[in-house]
């Protein structure tokens, strides 16, 4: 039955940045613990910003804080290797690996399951033979990552080493003796270099993206407004229409009226000059 406590301690004691146990754990002020290397090369990318932050709990920090070993999570981390792995490294003898699992690439005969691959090394591990990287100086600096069957992919095919460098010239990875024979002359940069710029690349193109969204959103706003704006001069020239062709009804029904008097007053009169002429004829007709 697997005994849960190591696993849990491994835990506590891991970093949140490379996911391994400590190495140099520095704690920052936030009163989380990271390893020295892995906060520095964290706090290094954020260098362009104002405020550096904690990775877990984004708590930001203004001056960049001193980093300090912390020997006591050191001497807990250690221990932890001696007791939790070495548990680990005997459940691991007997998981071999699977069809679908990463192999350890030590291992002879047959092979245990890798718990991680070397990225210096560029090789998987099984927990026995991954001990070592804990314990002795010449490895404590190799960075370990998740078992993967693509370290390969990082050896130069023409020189067997790995490849830690970068050729700009034909924006391929290259092993350092590549720059002697095939890459000469060509504009070569390690591969830290290019990836530090590639994601200064990548910074730039995200900071124009969202400034361009941005802007995209004033011009919709902007568009908004002027929609609304037509919107209410529209109602305006309507209600404007409305009372001048109100008025106009009026003037109209007001001169209608007018002529209409005007019309019946001139019959009036002329009715009244045809009877009295009327009336004349015929008192001449009777006095004749």
């Amino acid at each position: 039955m697997a005994q849960p406590g190591p696993h849990l301690d491994q835990e506590m004691f891991s970093c949140s940045i490379c996911l391994d146990l400590l190495k140099e754990p520095v704690t920052i002020p936030c009163g989380h613990s990271y390893c020295m290397t892995c906060i520095k090369s964290h706090w290094d990318e954020e260098e362009g910003k104002k405020l550096l932050s904690c990775p877990q709990c984004r708590h930001s920090f203004t001056p960049r804080p001193a980093l300090v070993k912390n020997t006591m999570l050191a001497d807990l981390v250690e221990e932890l290797k001696k007791t939790g792995l070495q548990a680990a490294a005997a459940a691991a003898d007997l998981c071999p690996a699977g069809p679908e699992d990463v192999a350890c690439d030590v291992c002879t005969g047959s092979k245990l399951k890798a718990a991680k691959s070397c990225s210096v090394c560029l090789v998987s591990f099984c927990h026995q033979h991954l001990q070592p990287h804990y314990e002795l100086p010449a490895y404590i600096k190799h960075r370990l990552v998740e078992a993967s069957t693509k370290l390969q992919e990082n050896i130069c095919s023409r020189h067997s080493e790995a490849m830690k460098m970068f050729c700009r010239t034909d924006r391929q990875c290259i092993c350092y003796l590549c720059p002697v024979d095939e890459h000469r002359g060509h504009d070569a940069v390690s591969a830290a270099a290019e990836r530090t710029e590639r994601q200064r690349e990548l910074e730039g193109s995200r900071q124009r993206l969202q400034q361009r969204l941005q802007d995209r959103h004033e011009e919709v706003e902007l568009l908004q407004q002027e929609v609304e704006a037509i919107g209410r001069s529209a109602d305006q020239t309507v209600e404007n229409s409305q009372k001048l062709f109100t008025e106009l009804i009026r003037l109209l029904e007001q001169k209608r009226c007018e002529v209409k008097q005007r019309i019946r007053s001139q019959q009036e009169t002329e009715v009244g000059r045809v009877k009295e002429l009327q009336e004349k004829l015929e008192q001449e007709i009777k006095g004749g």
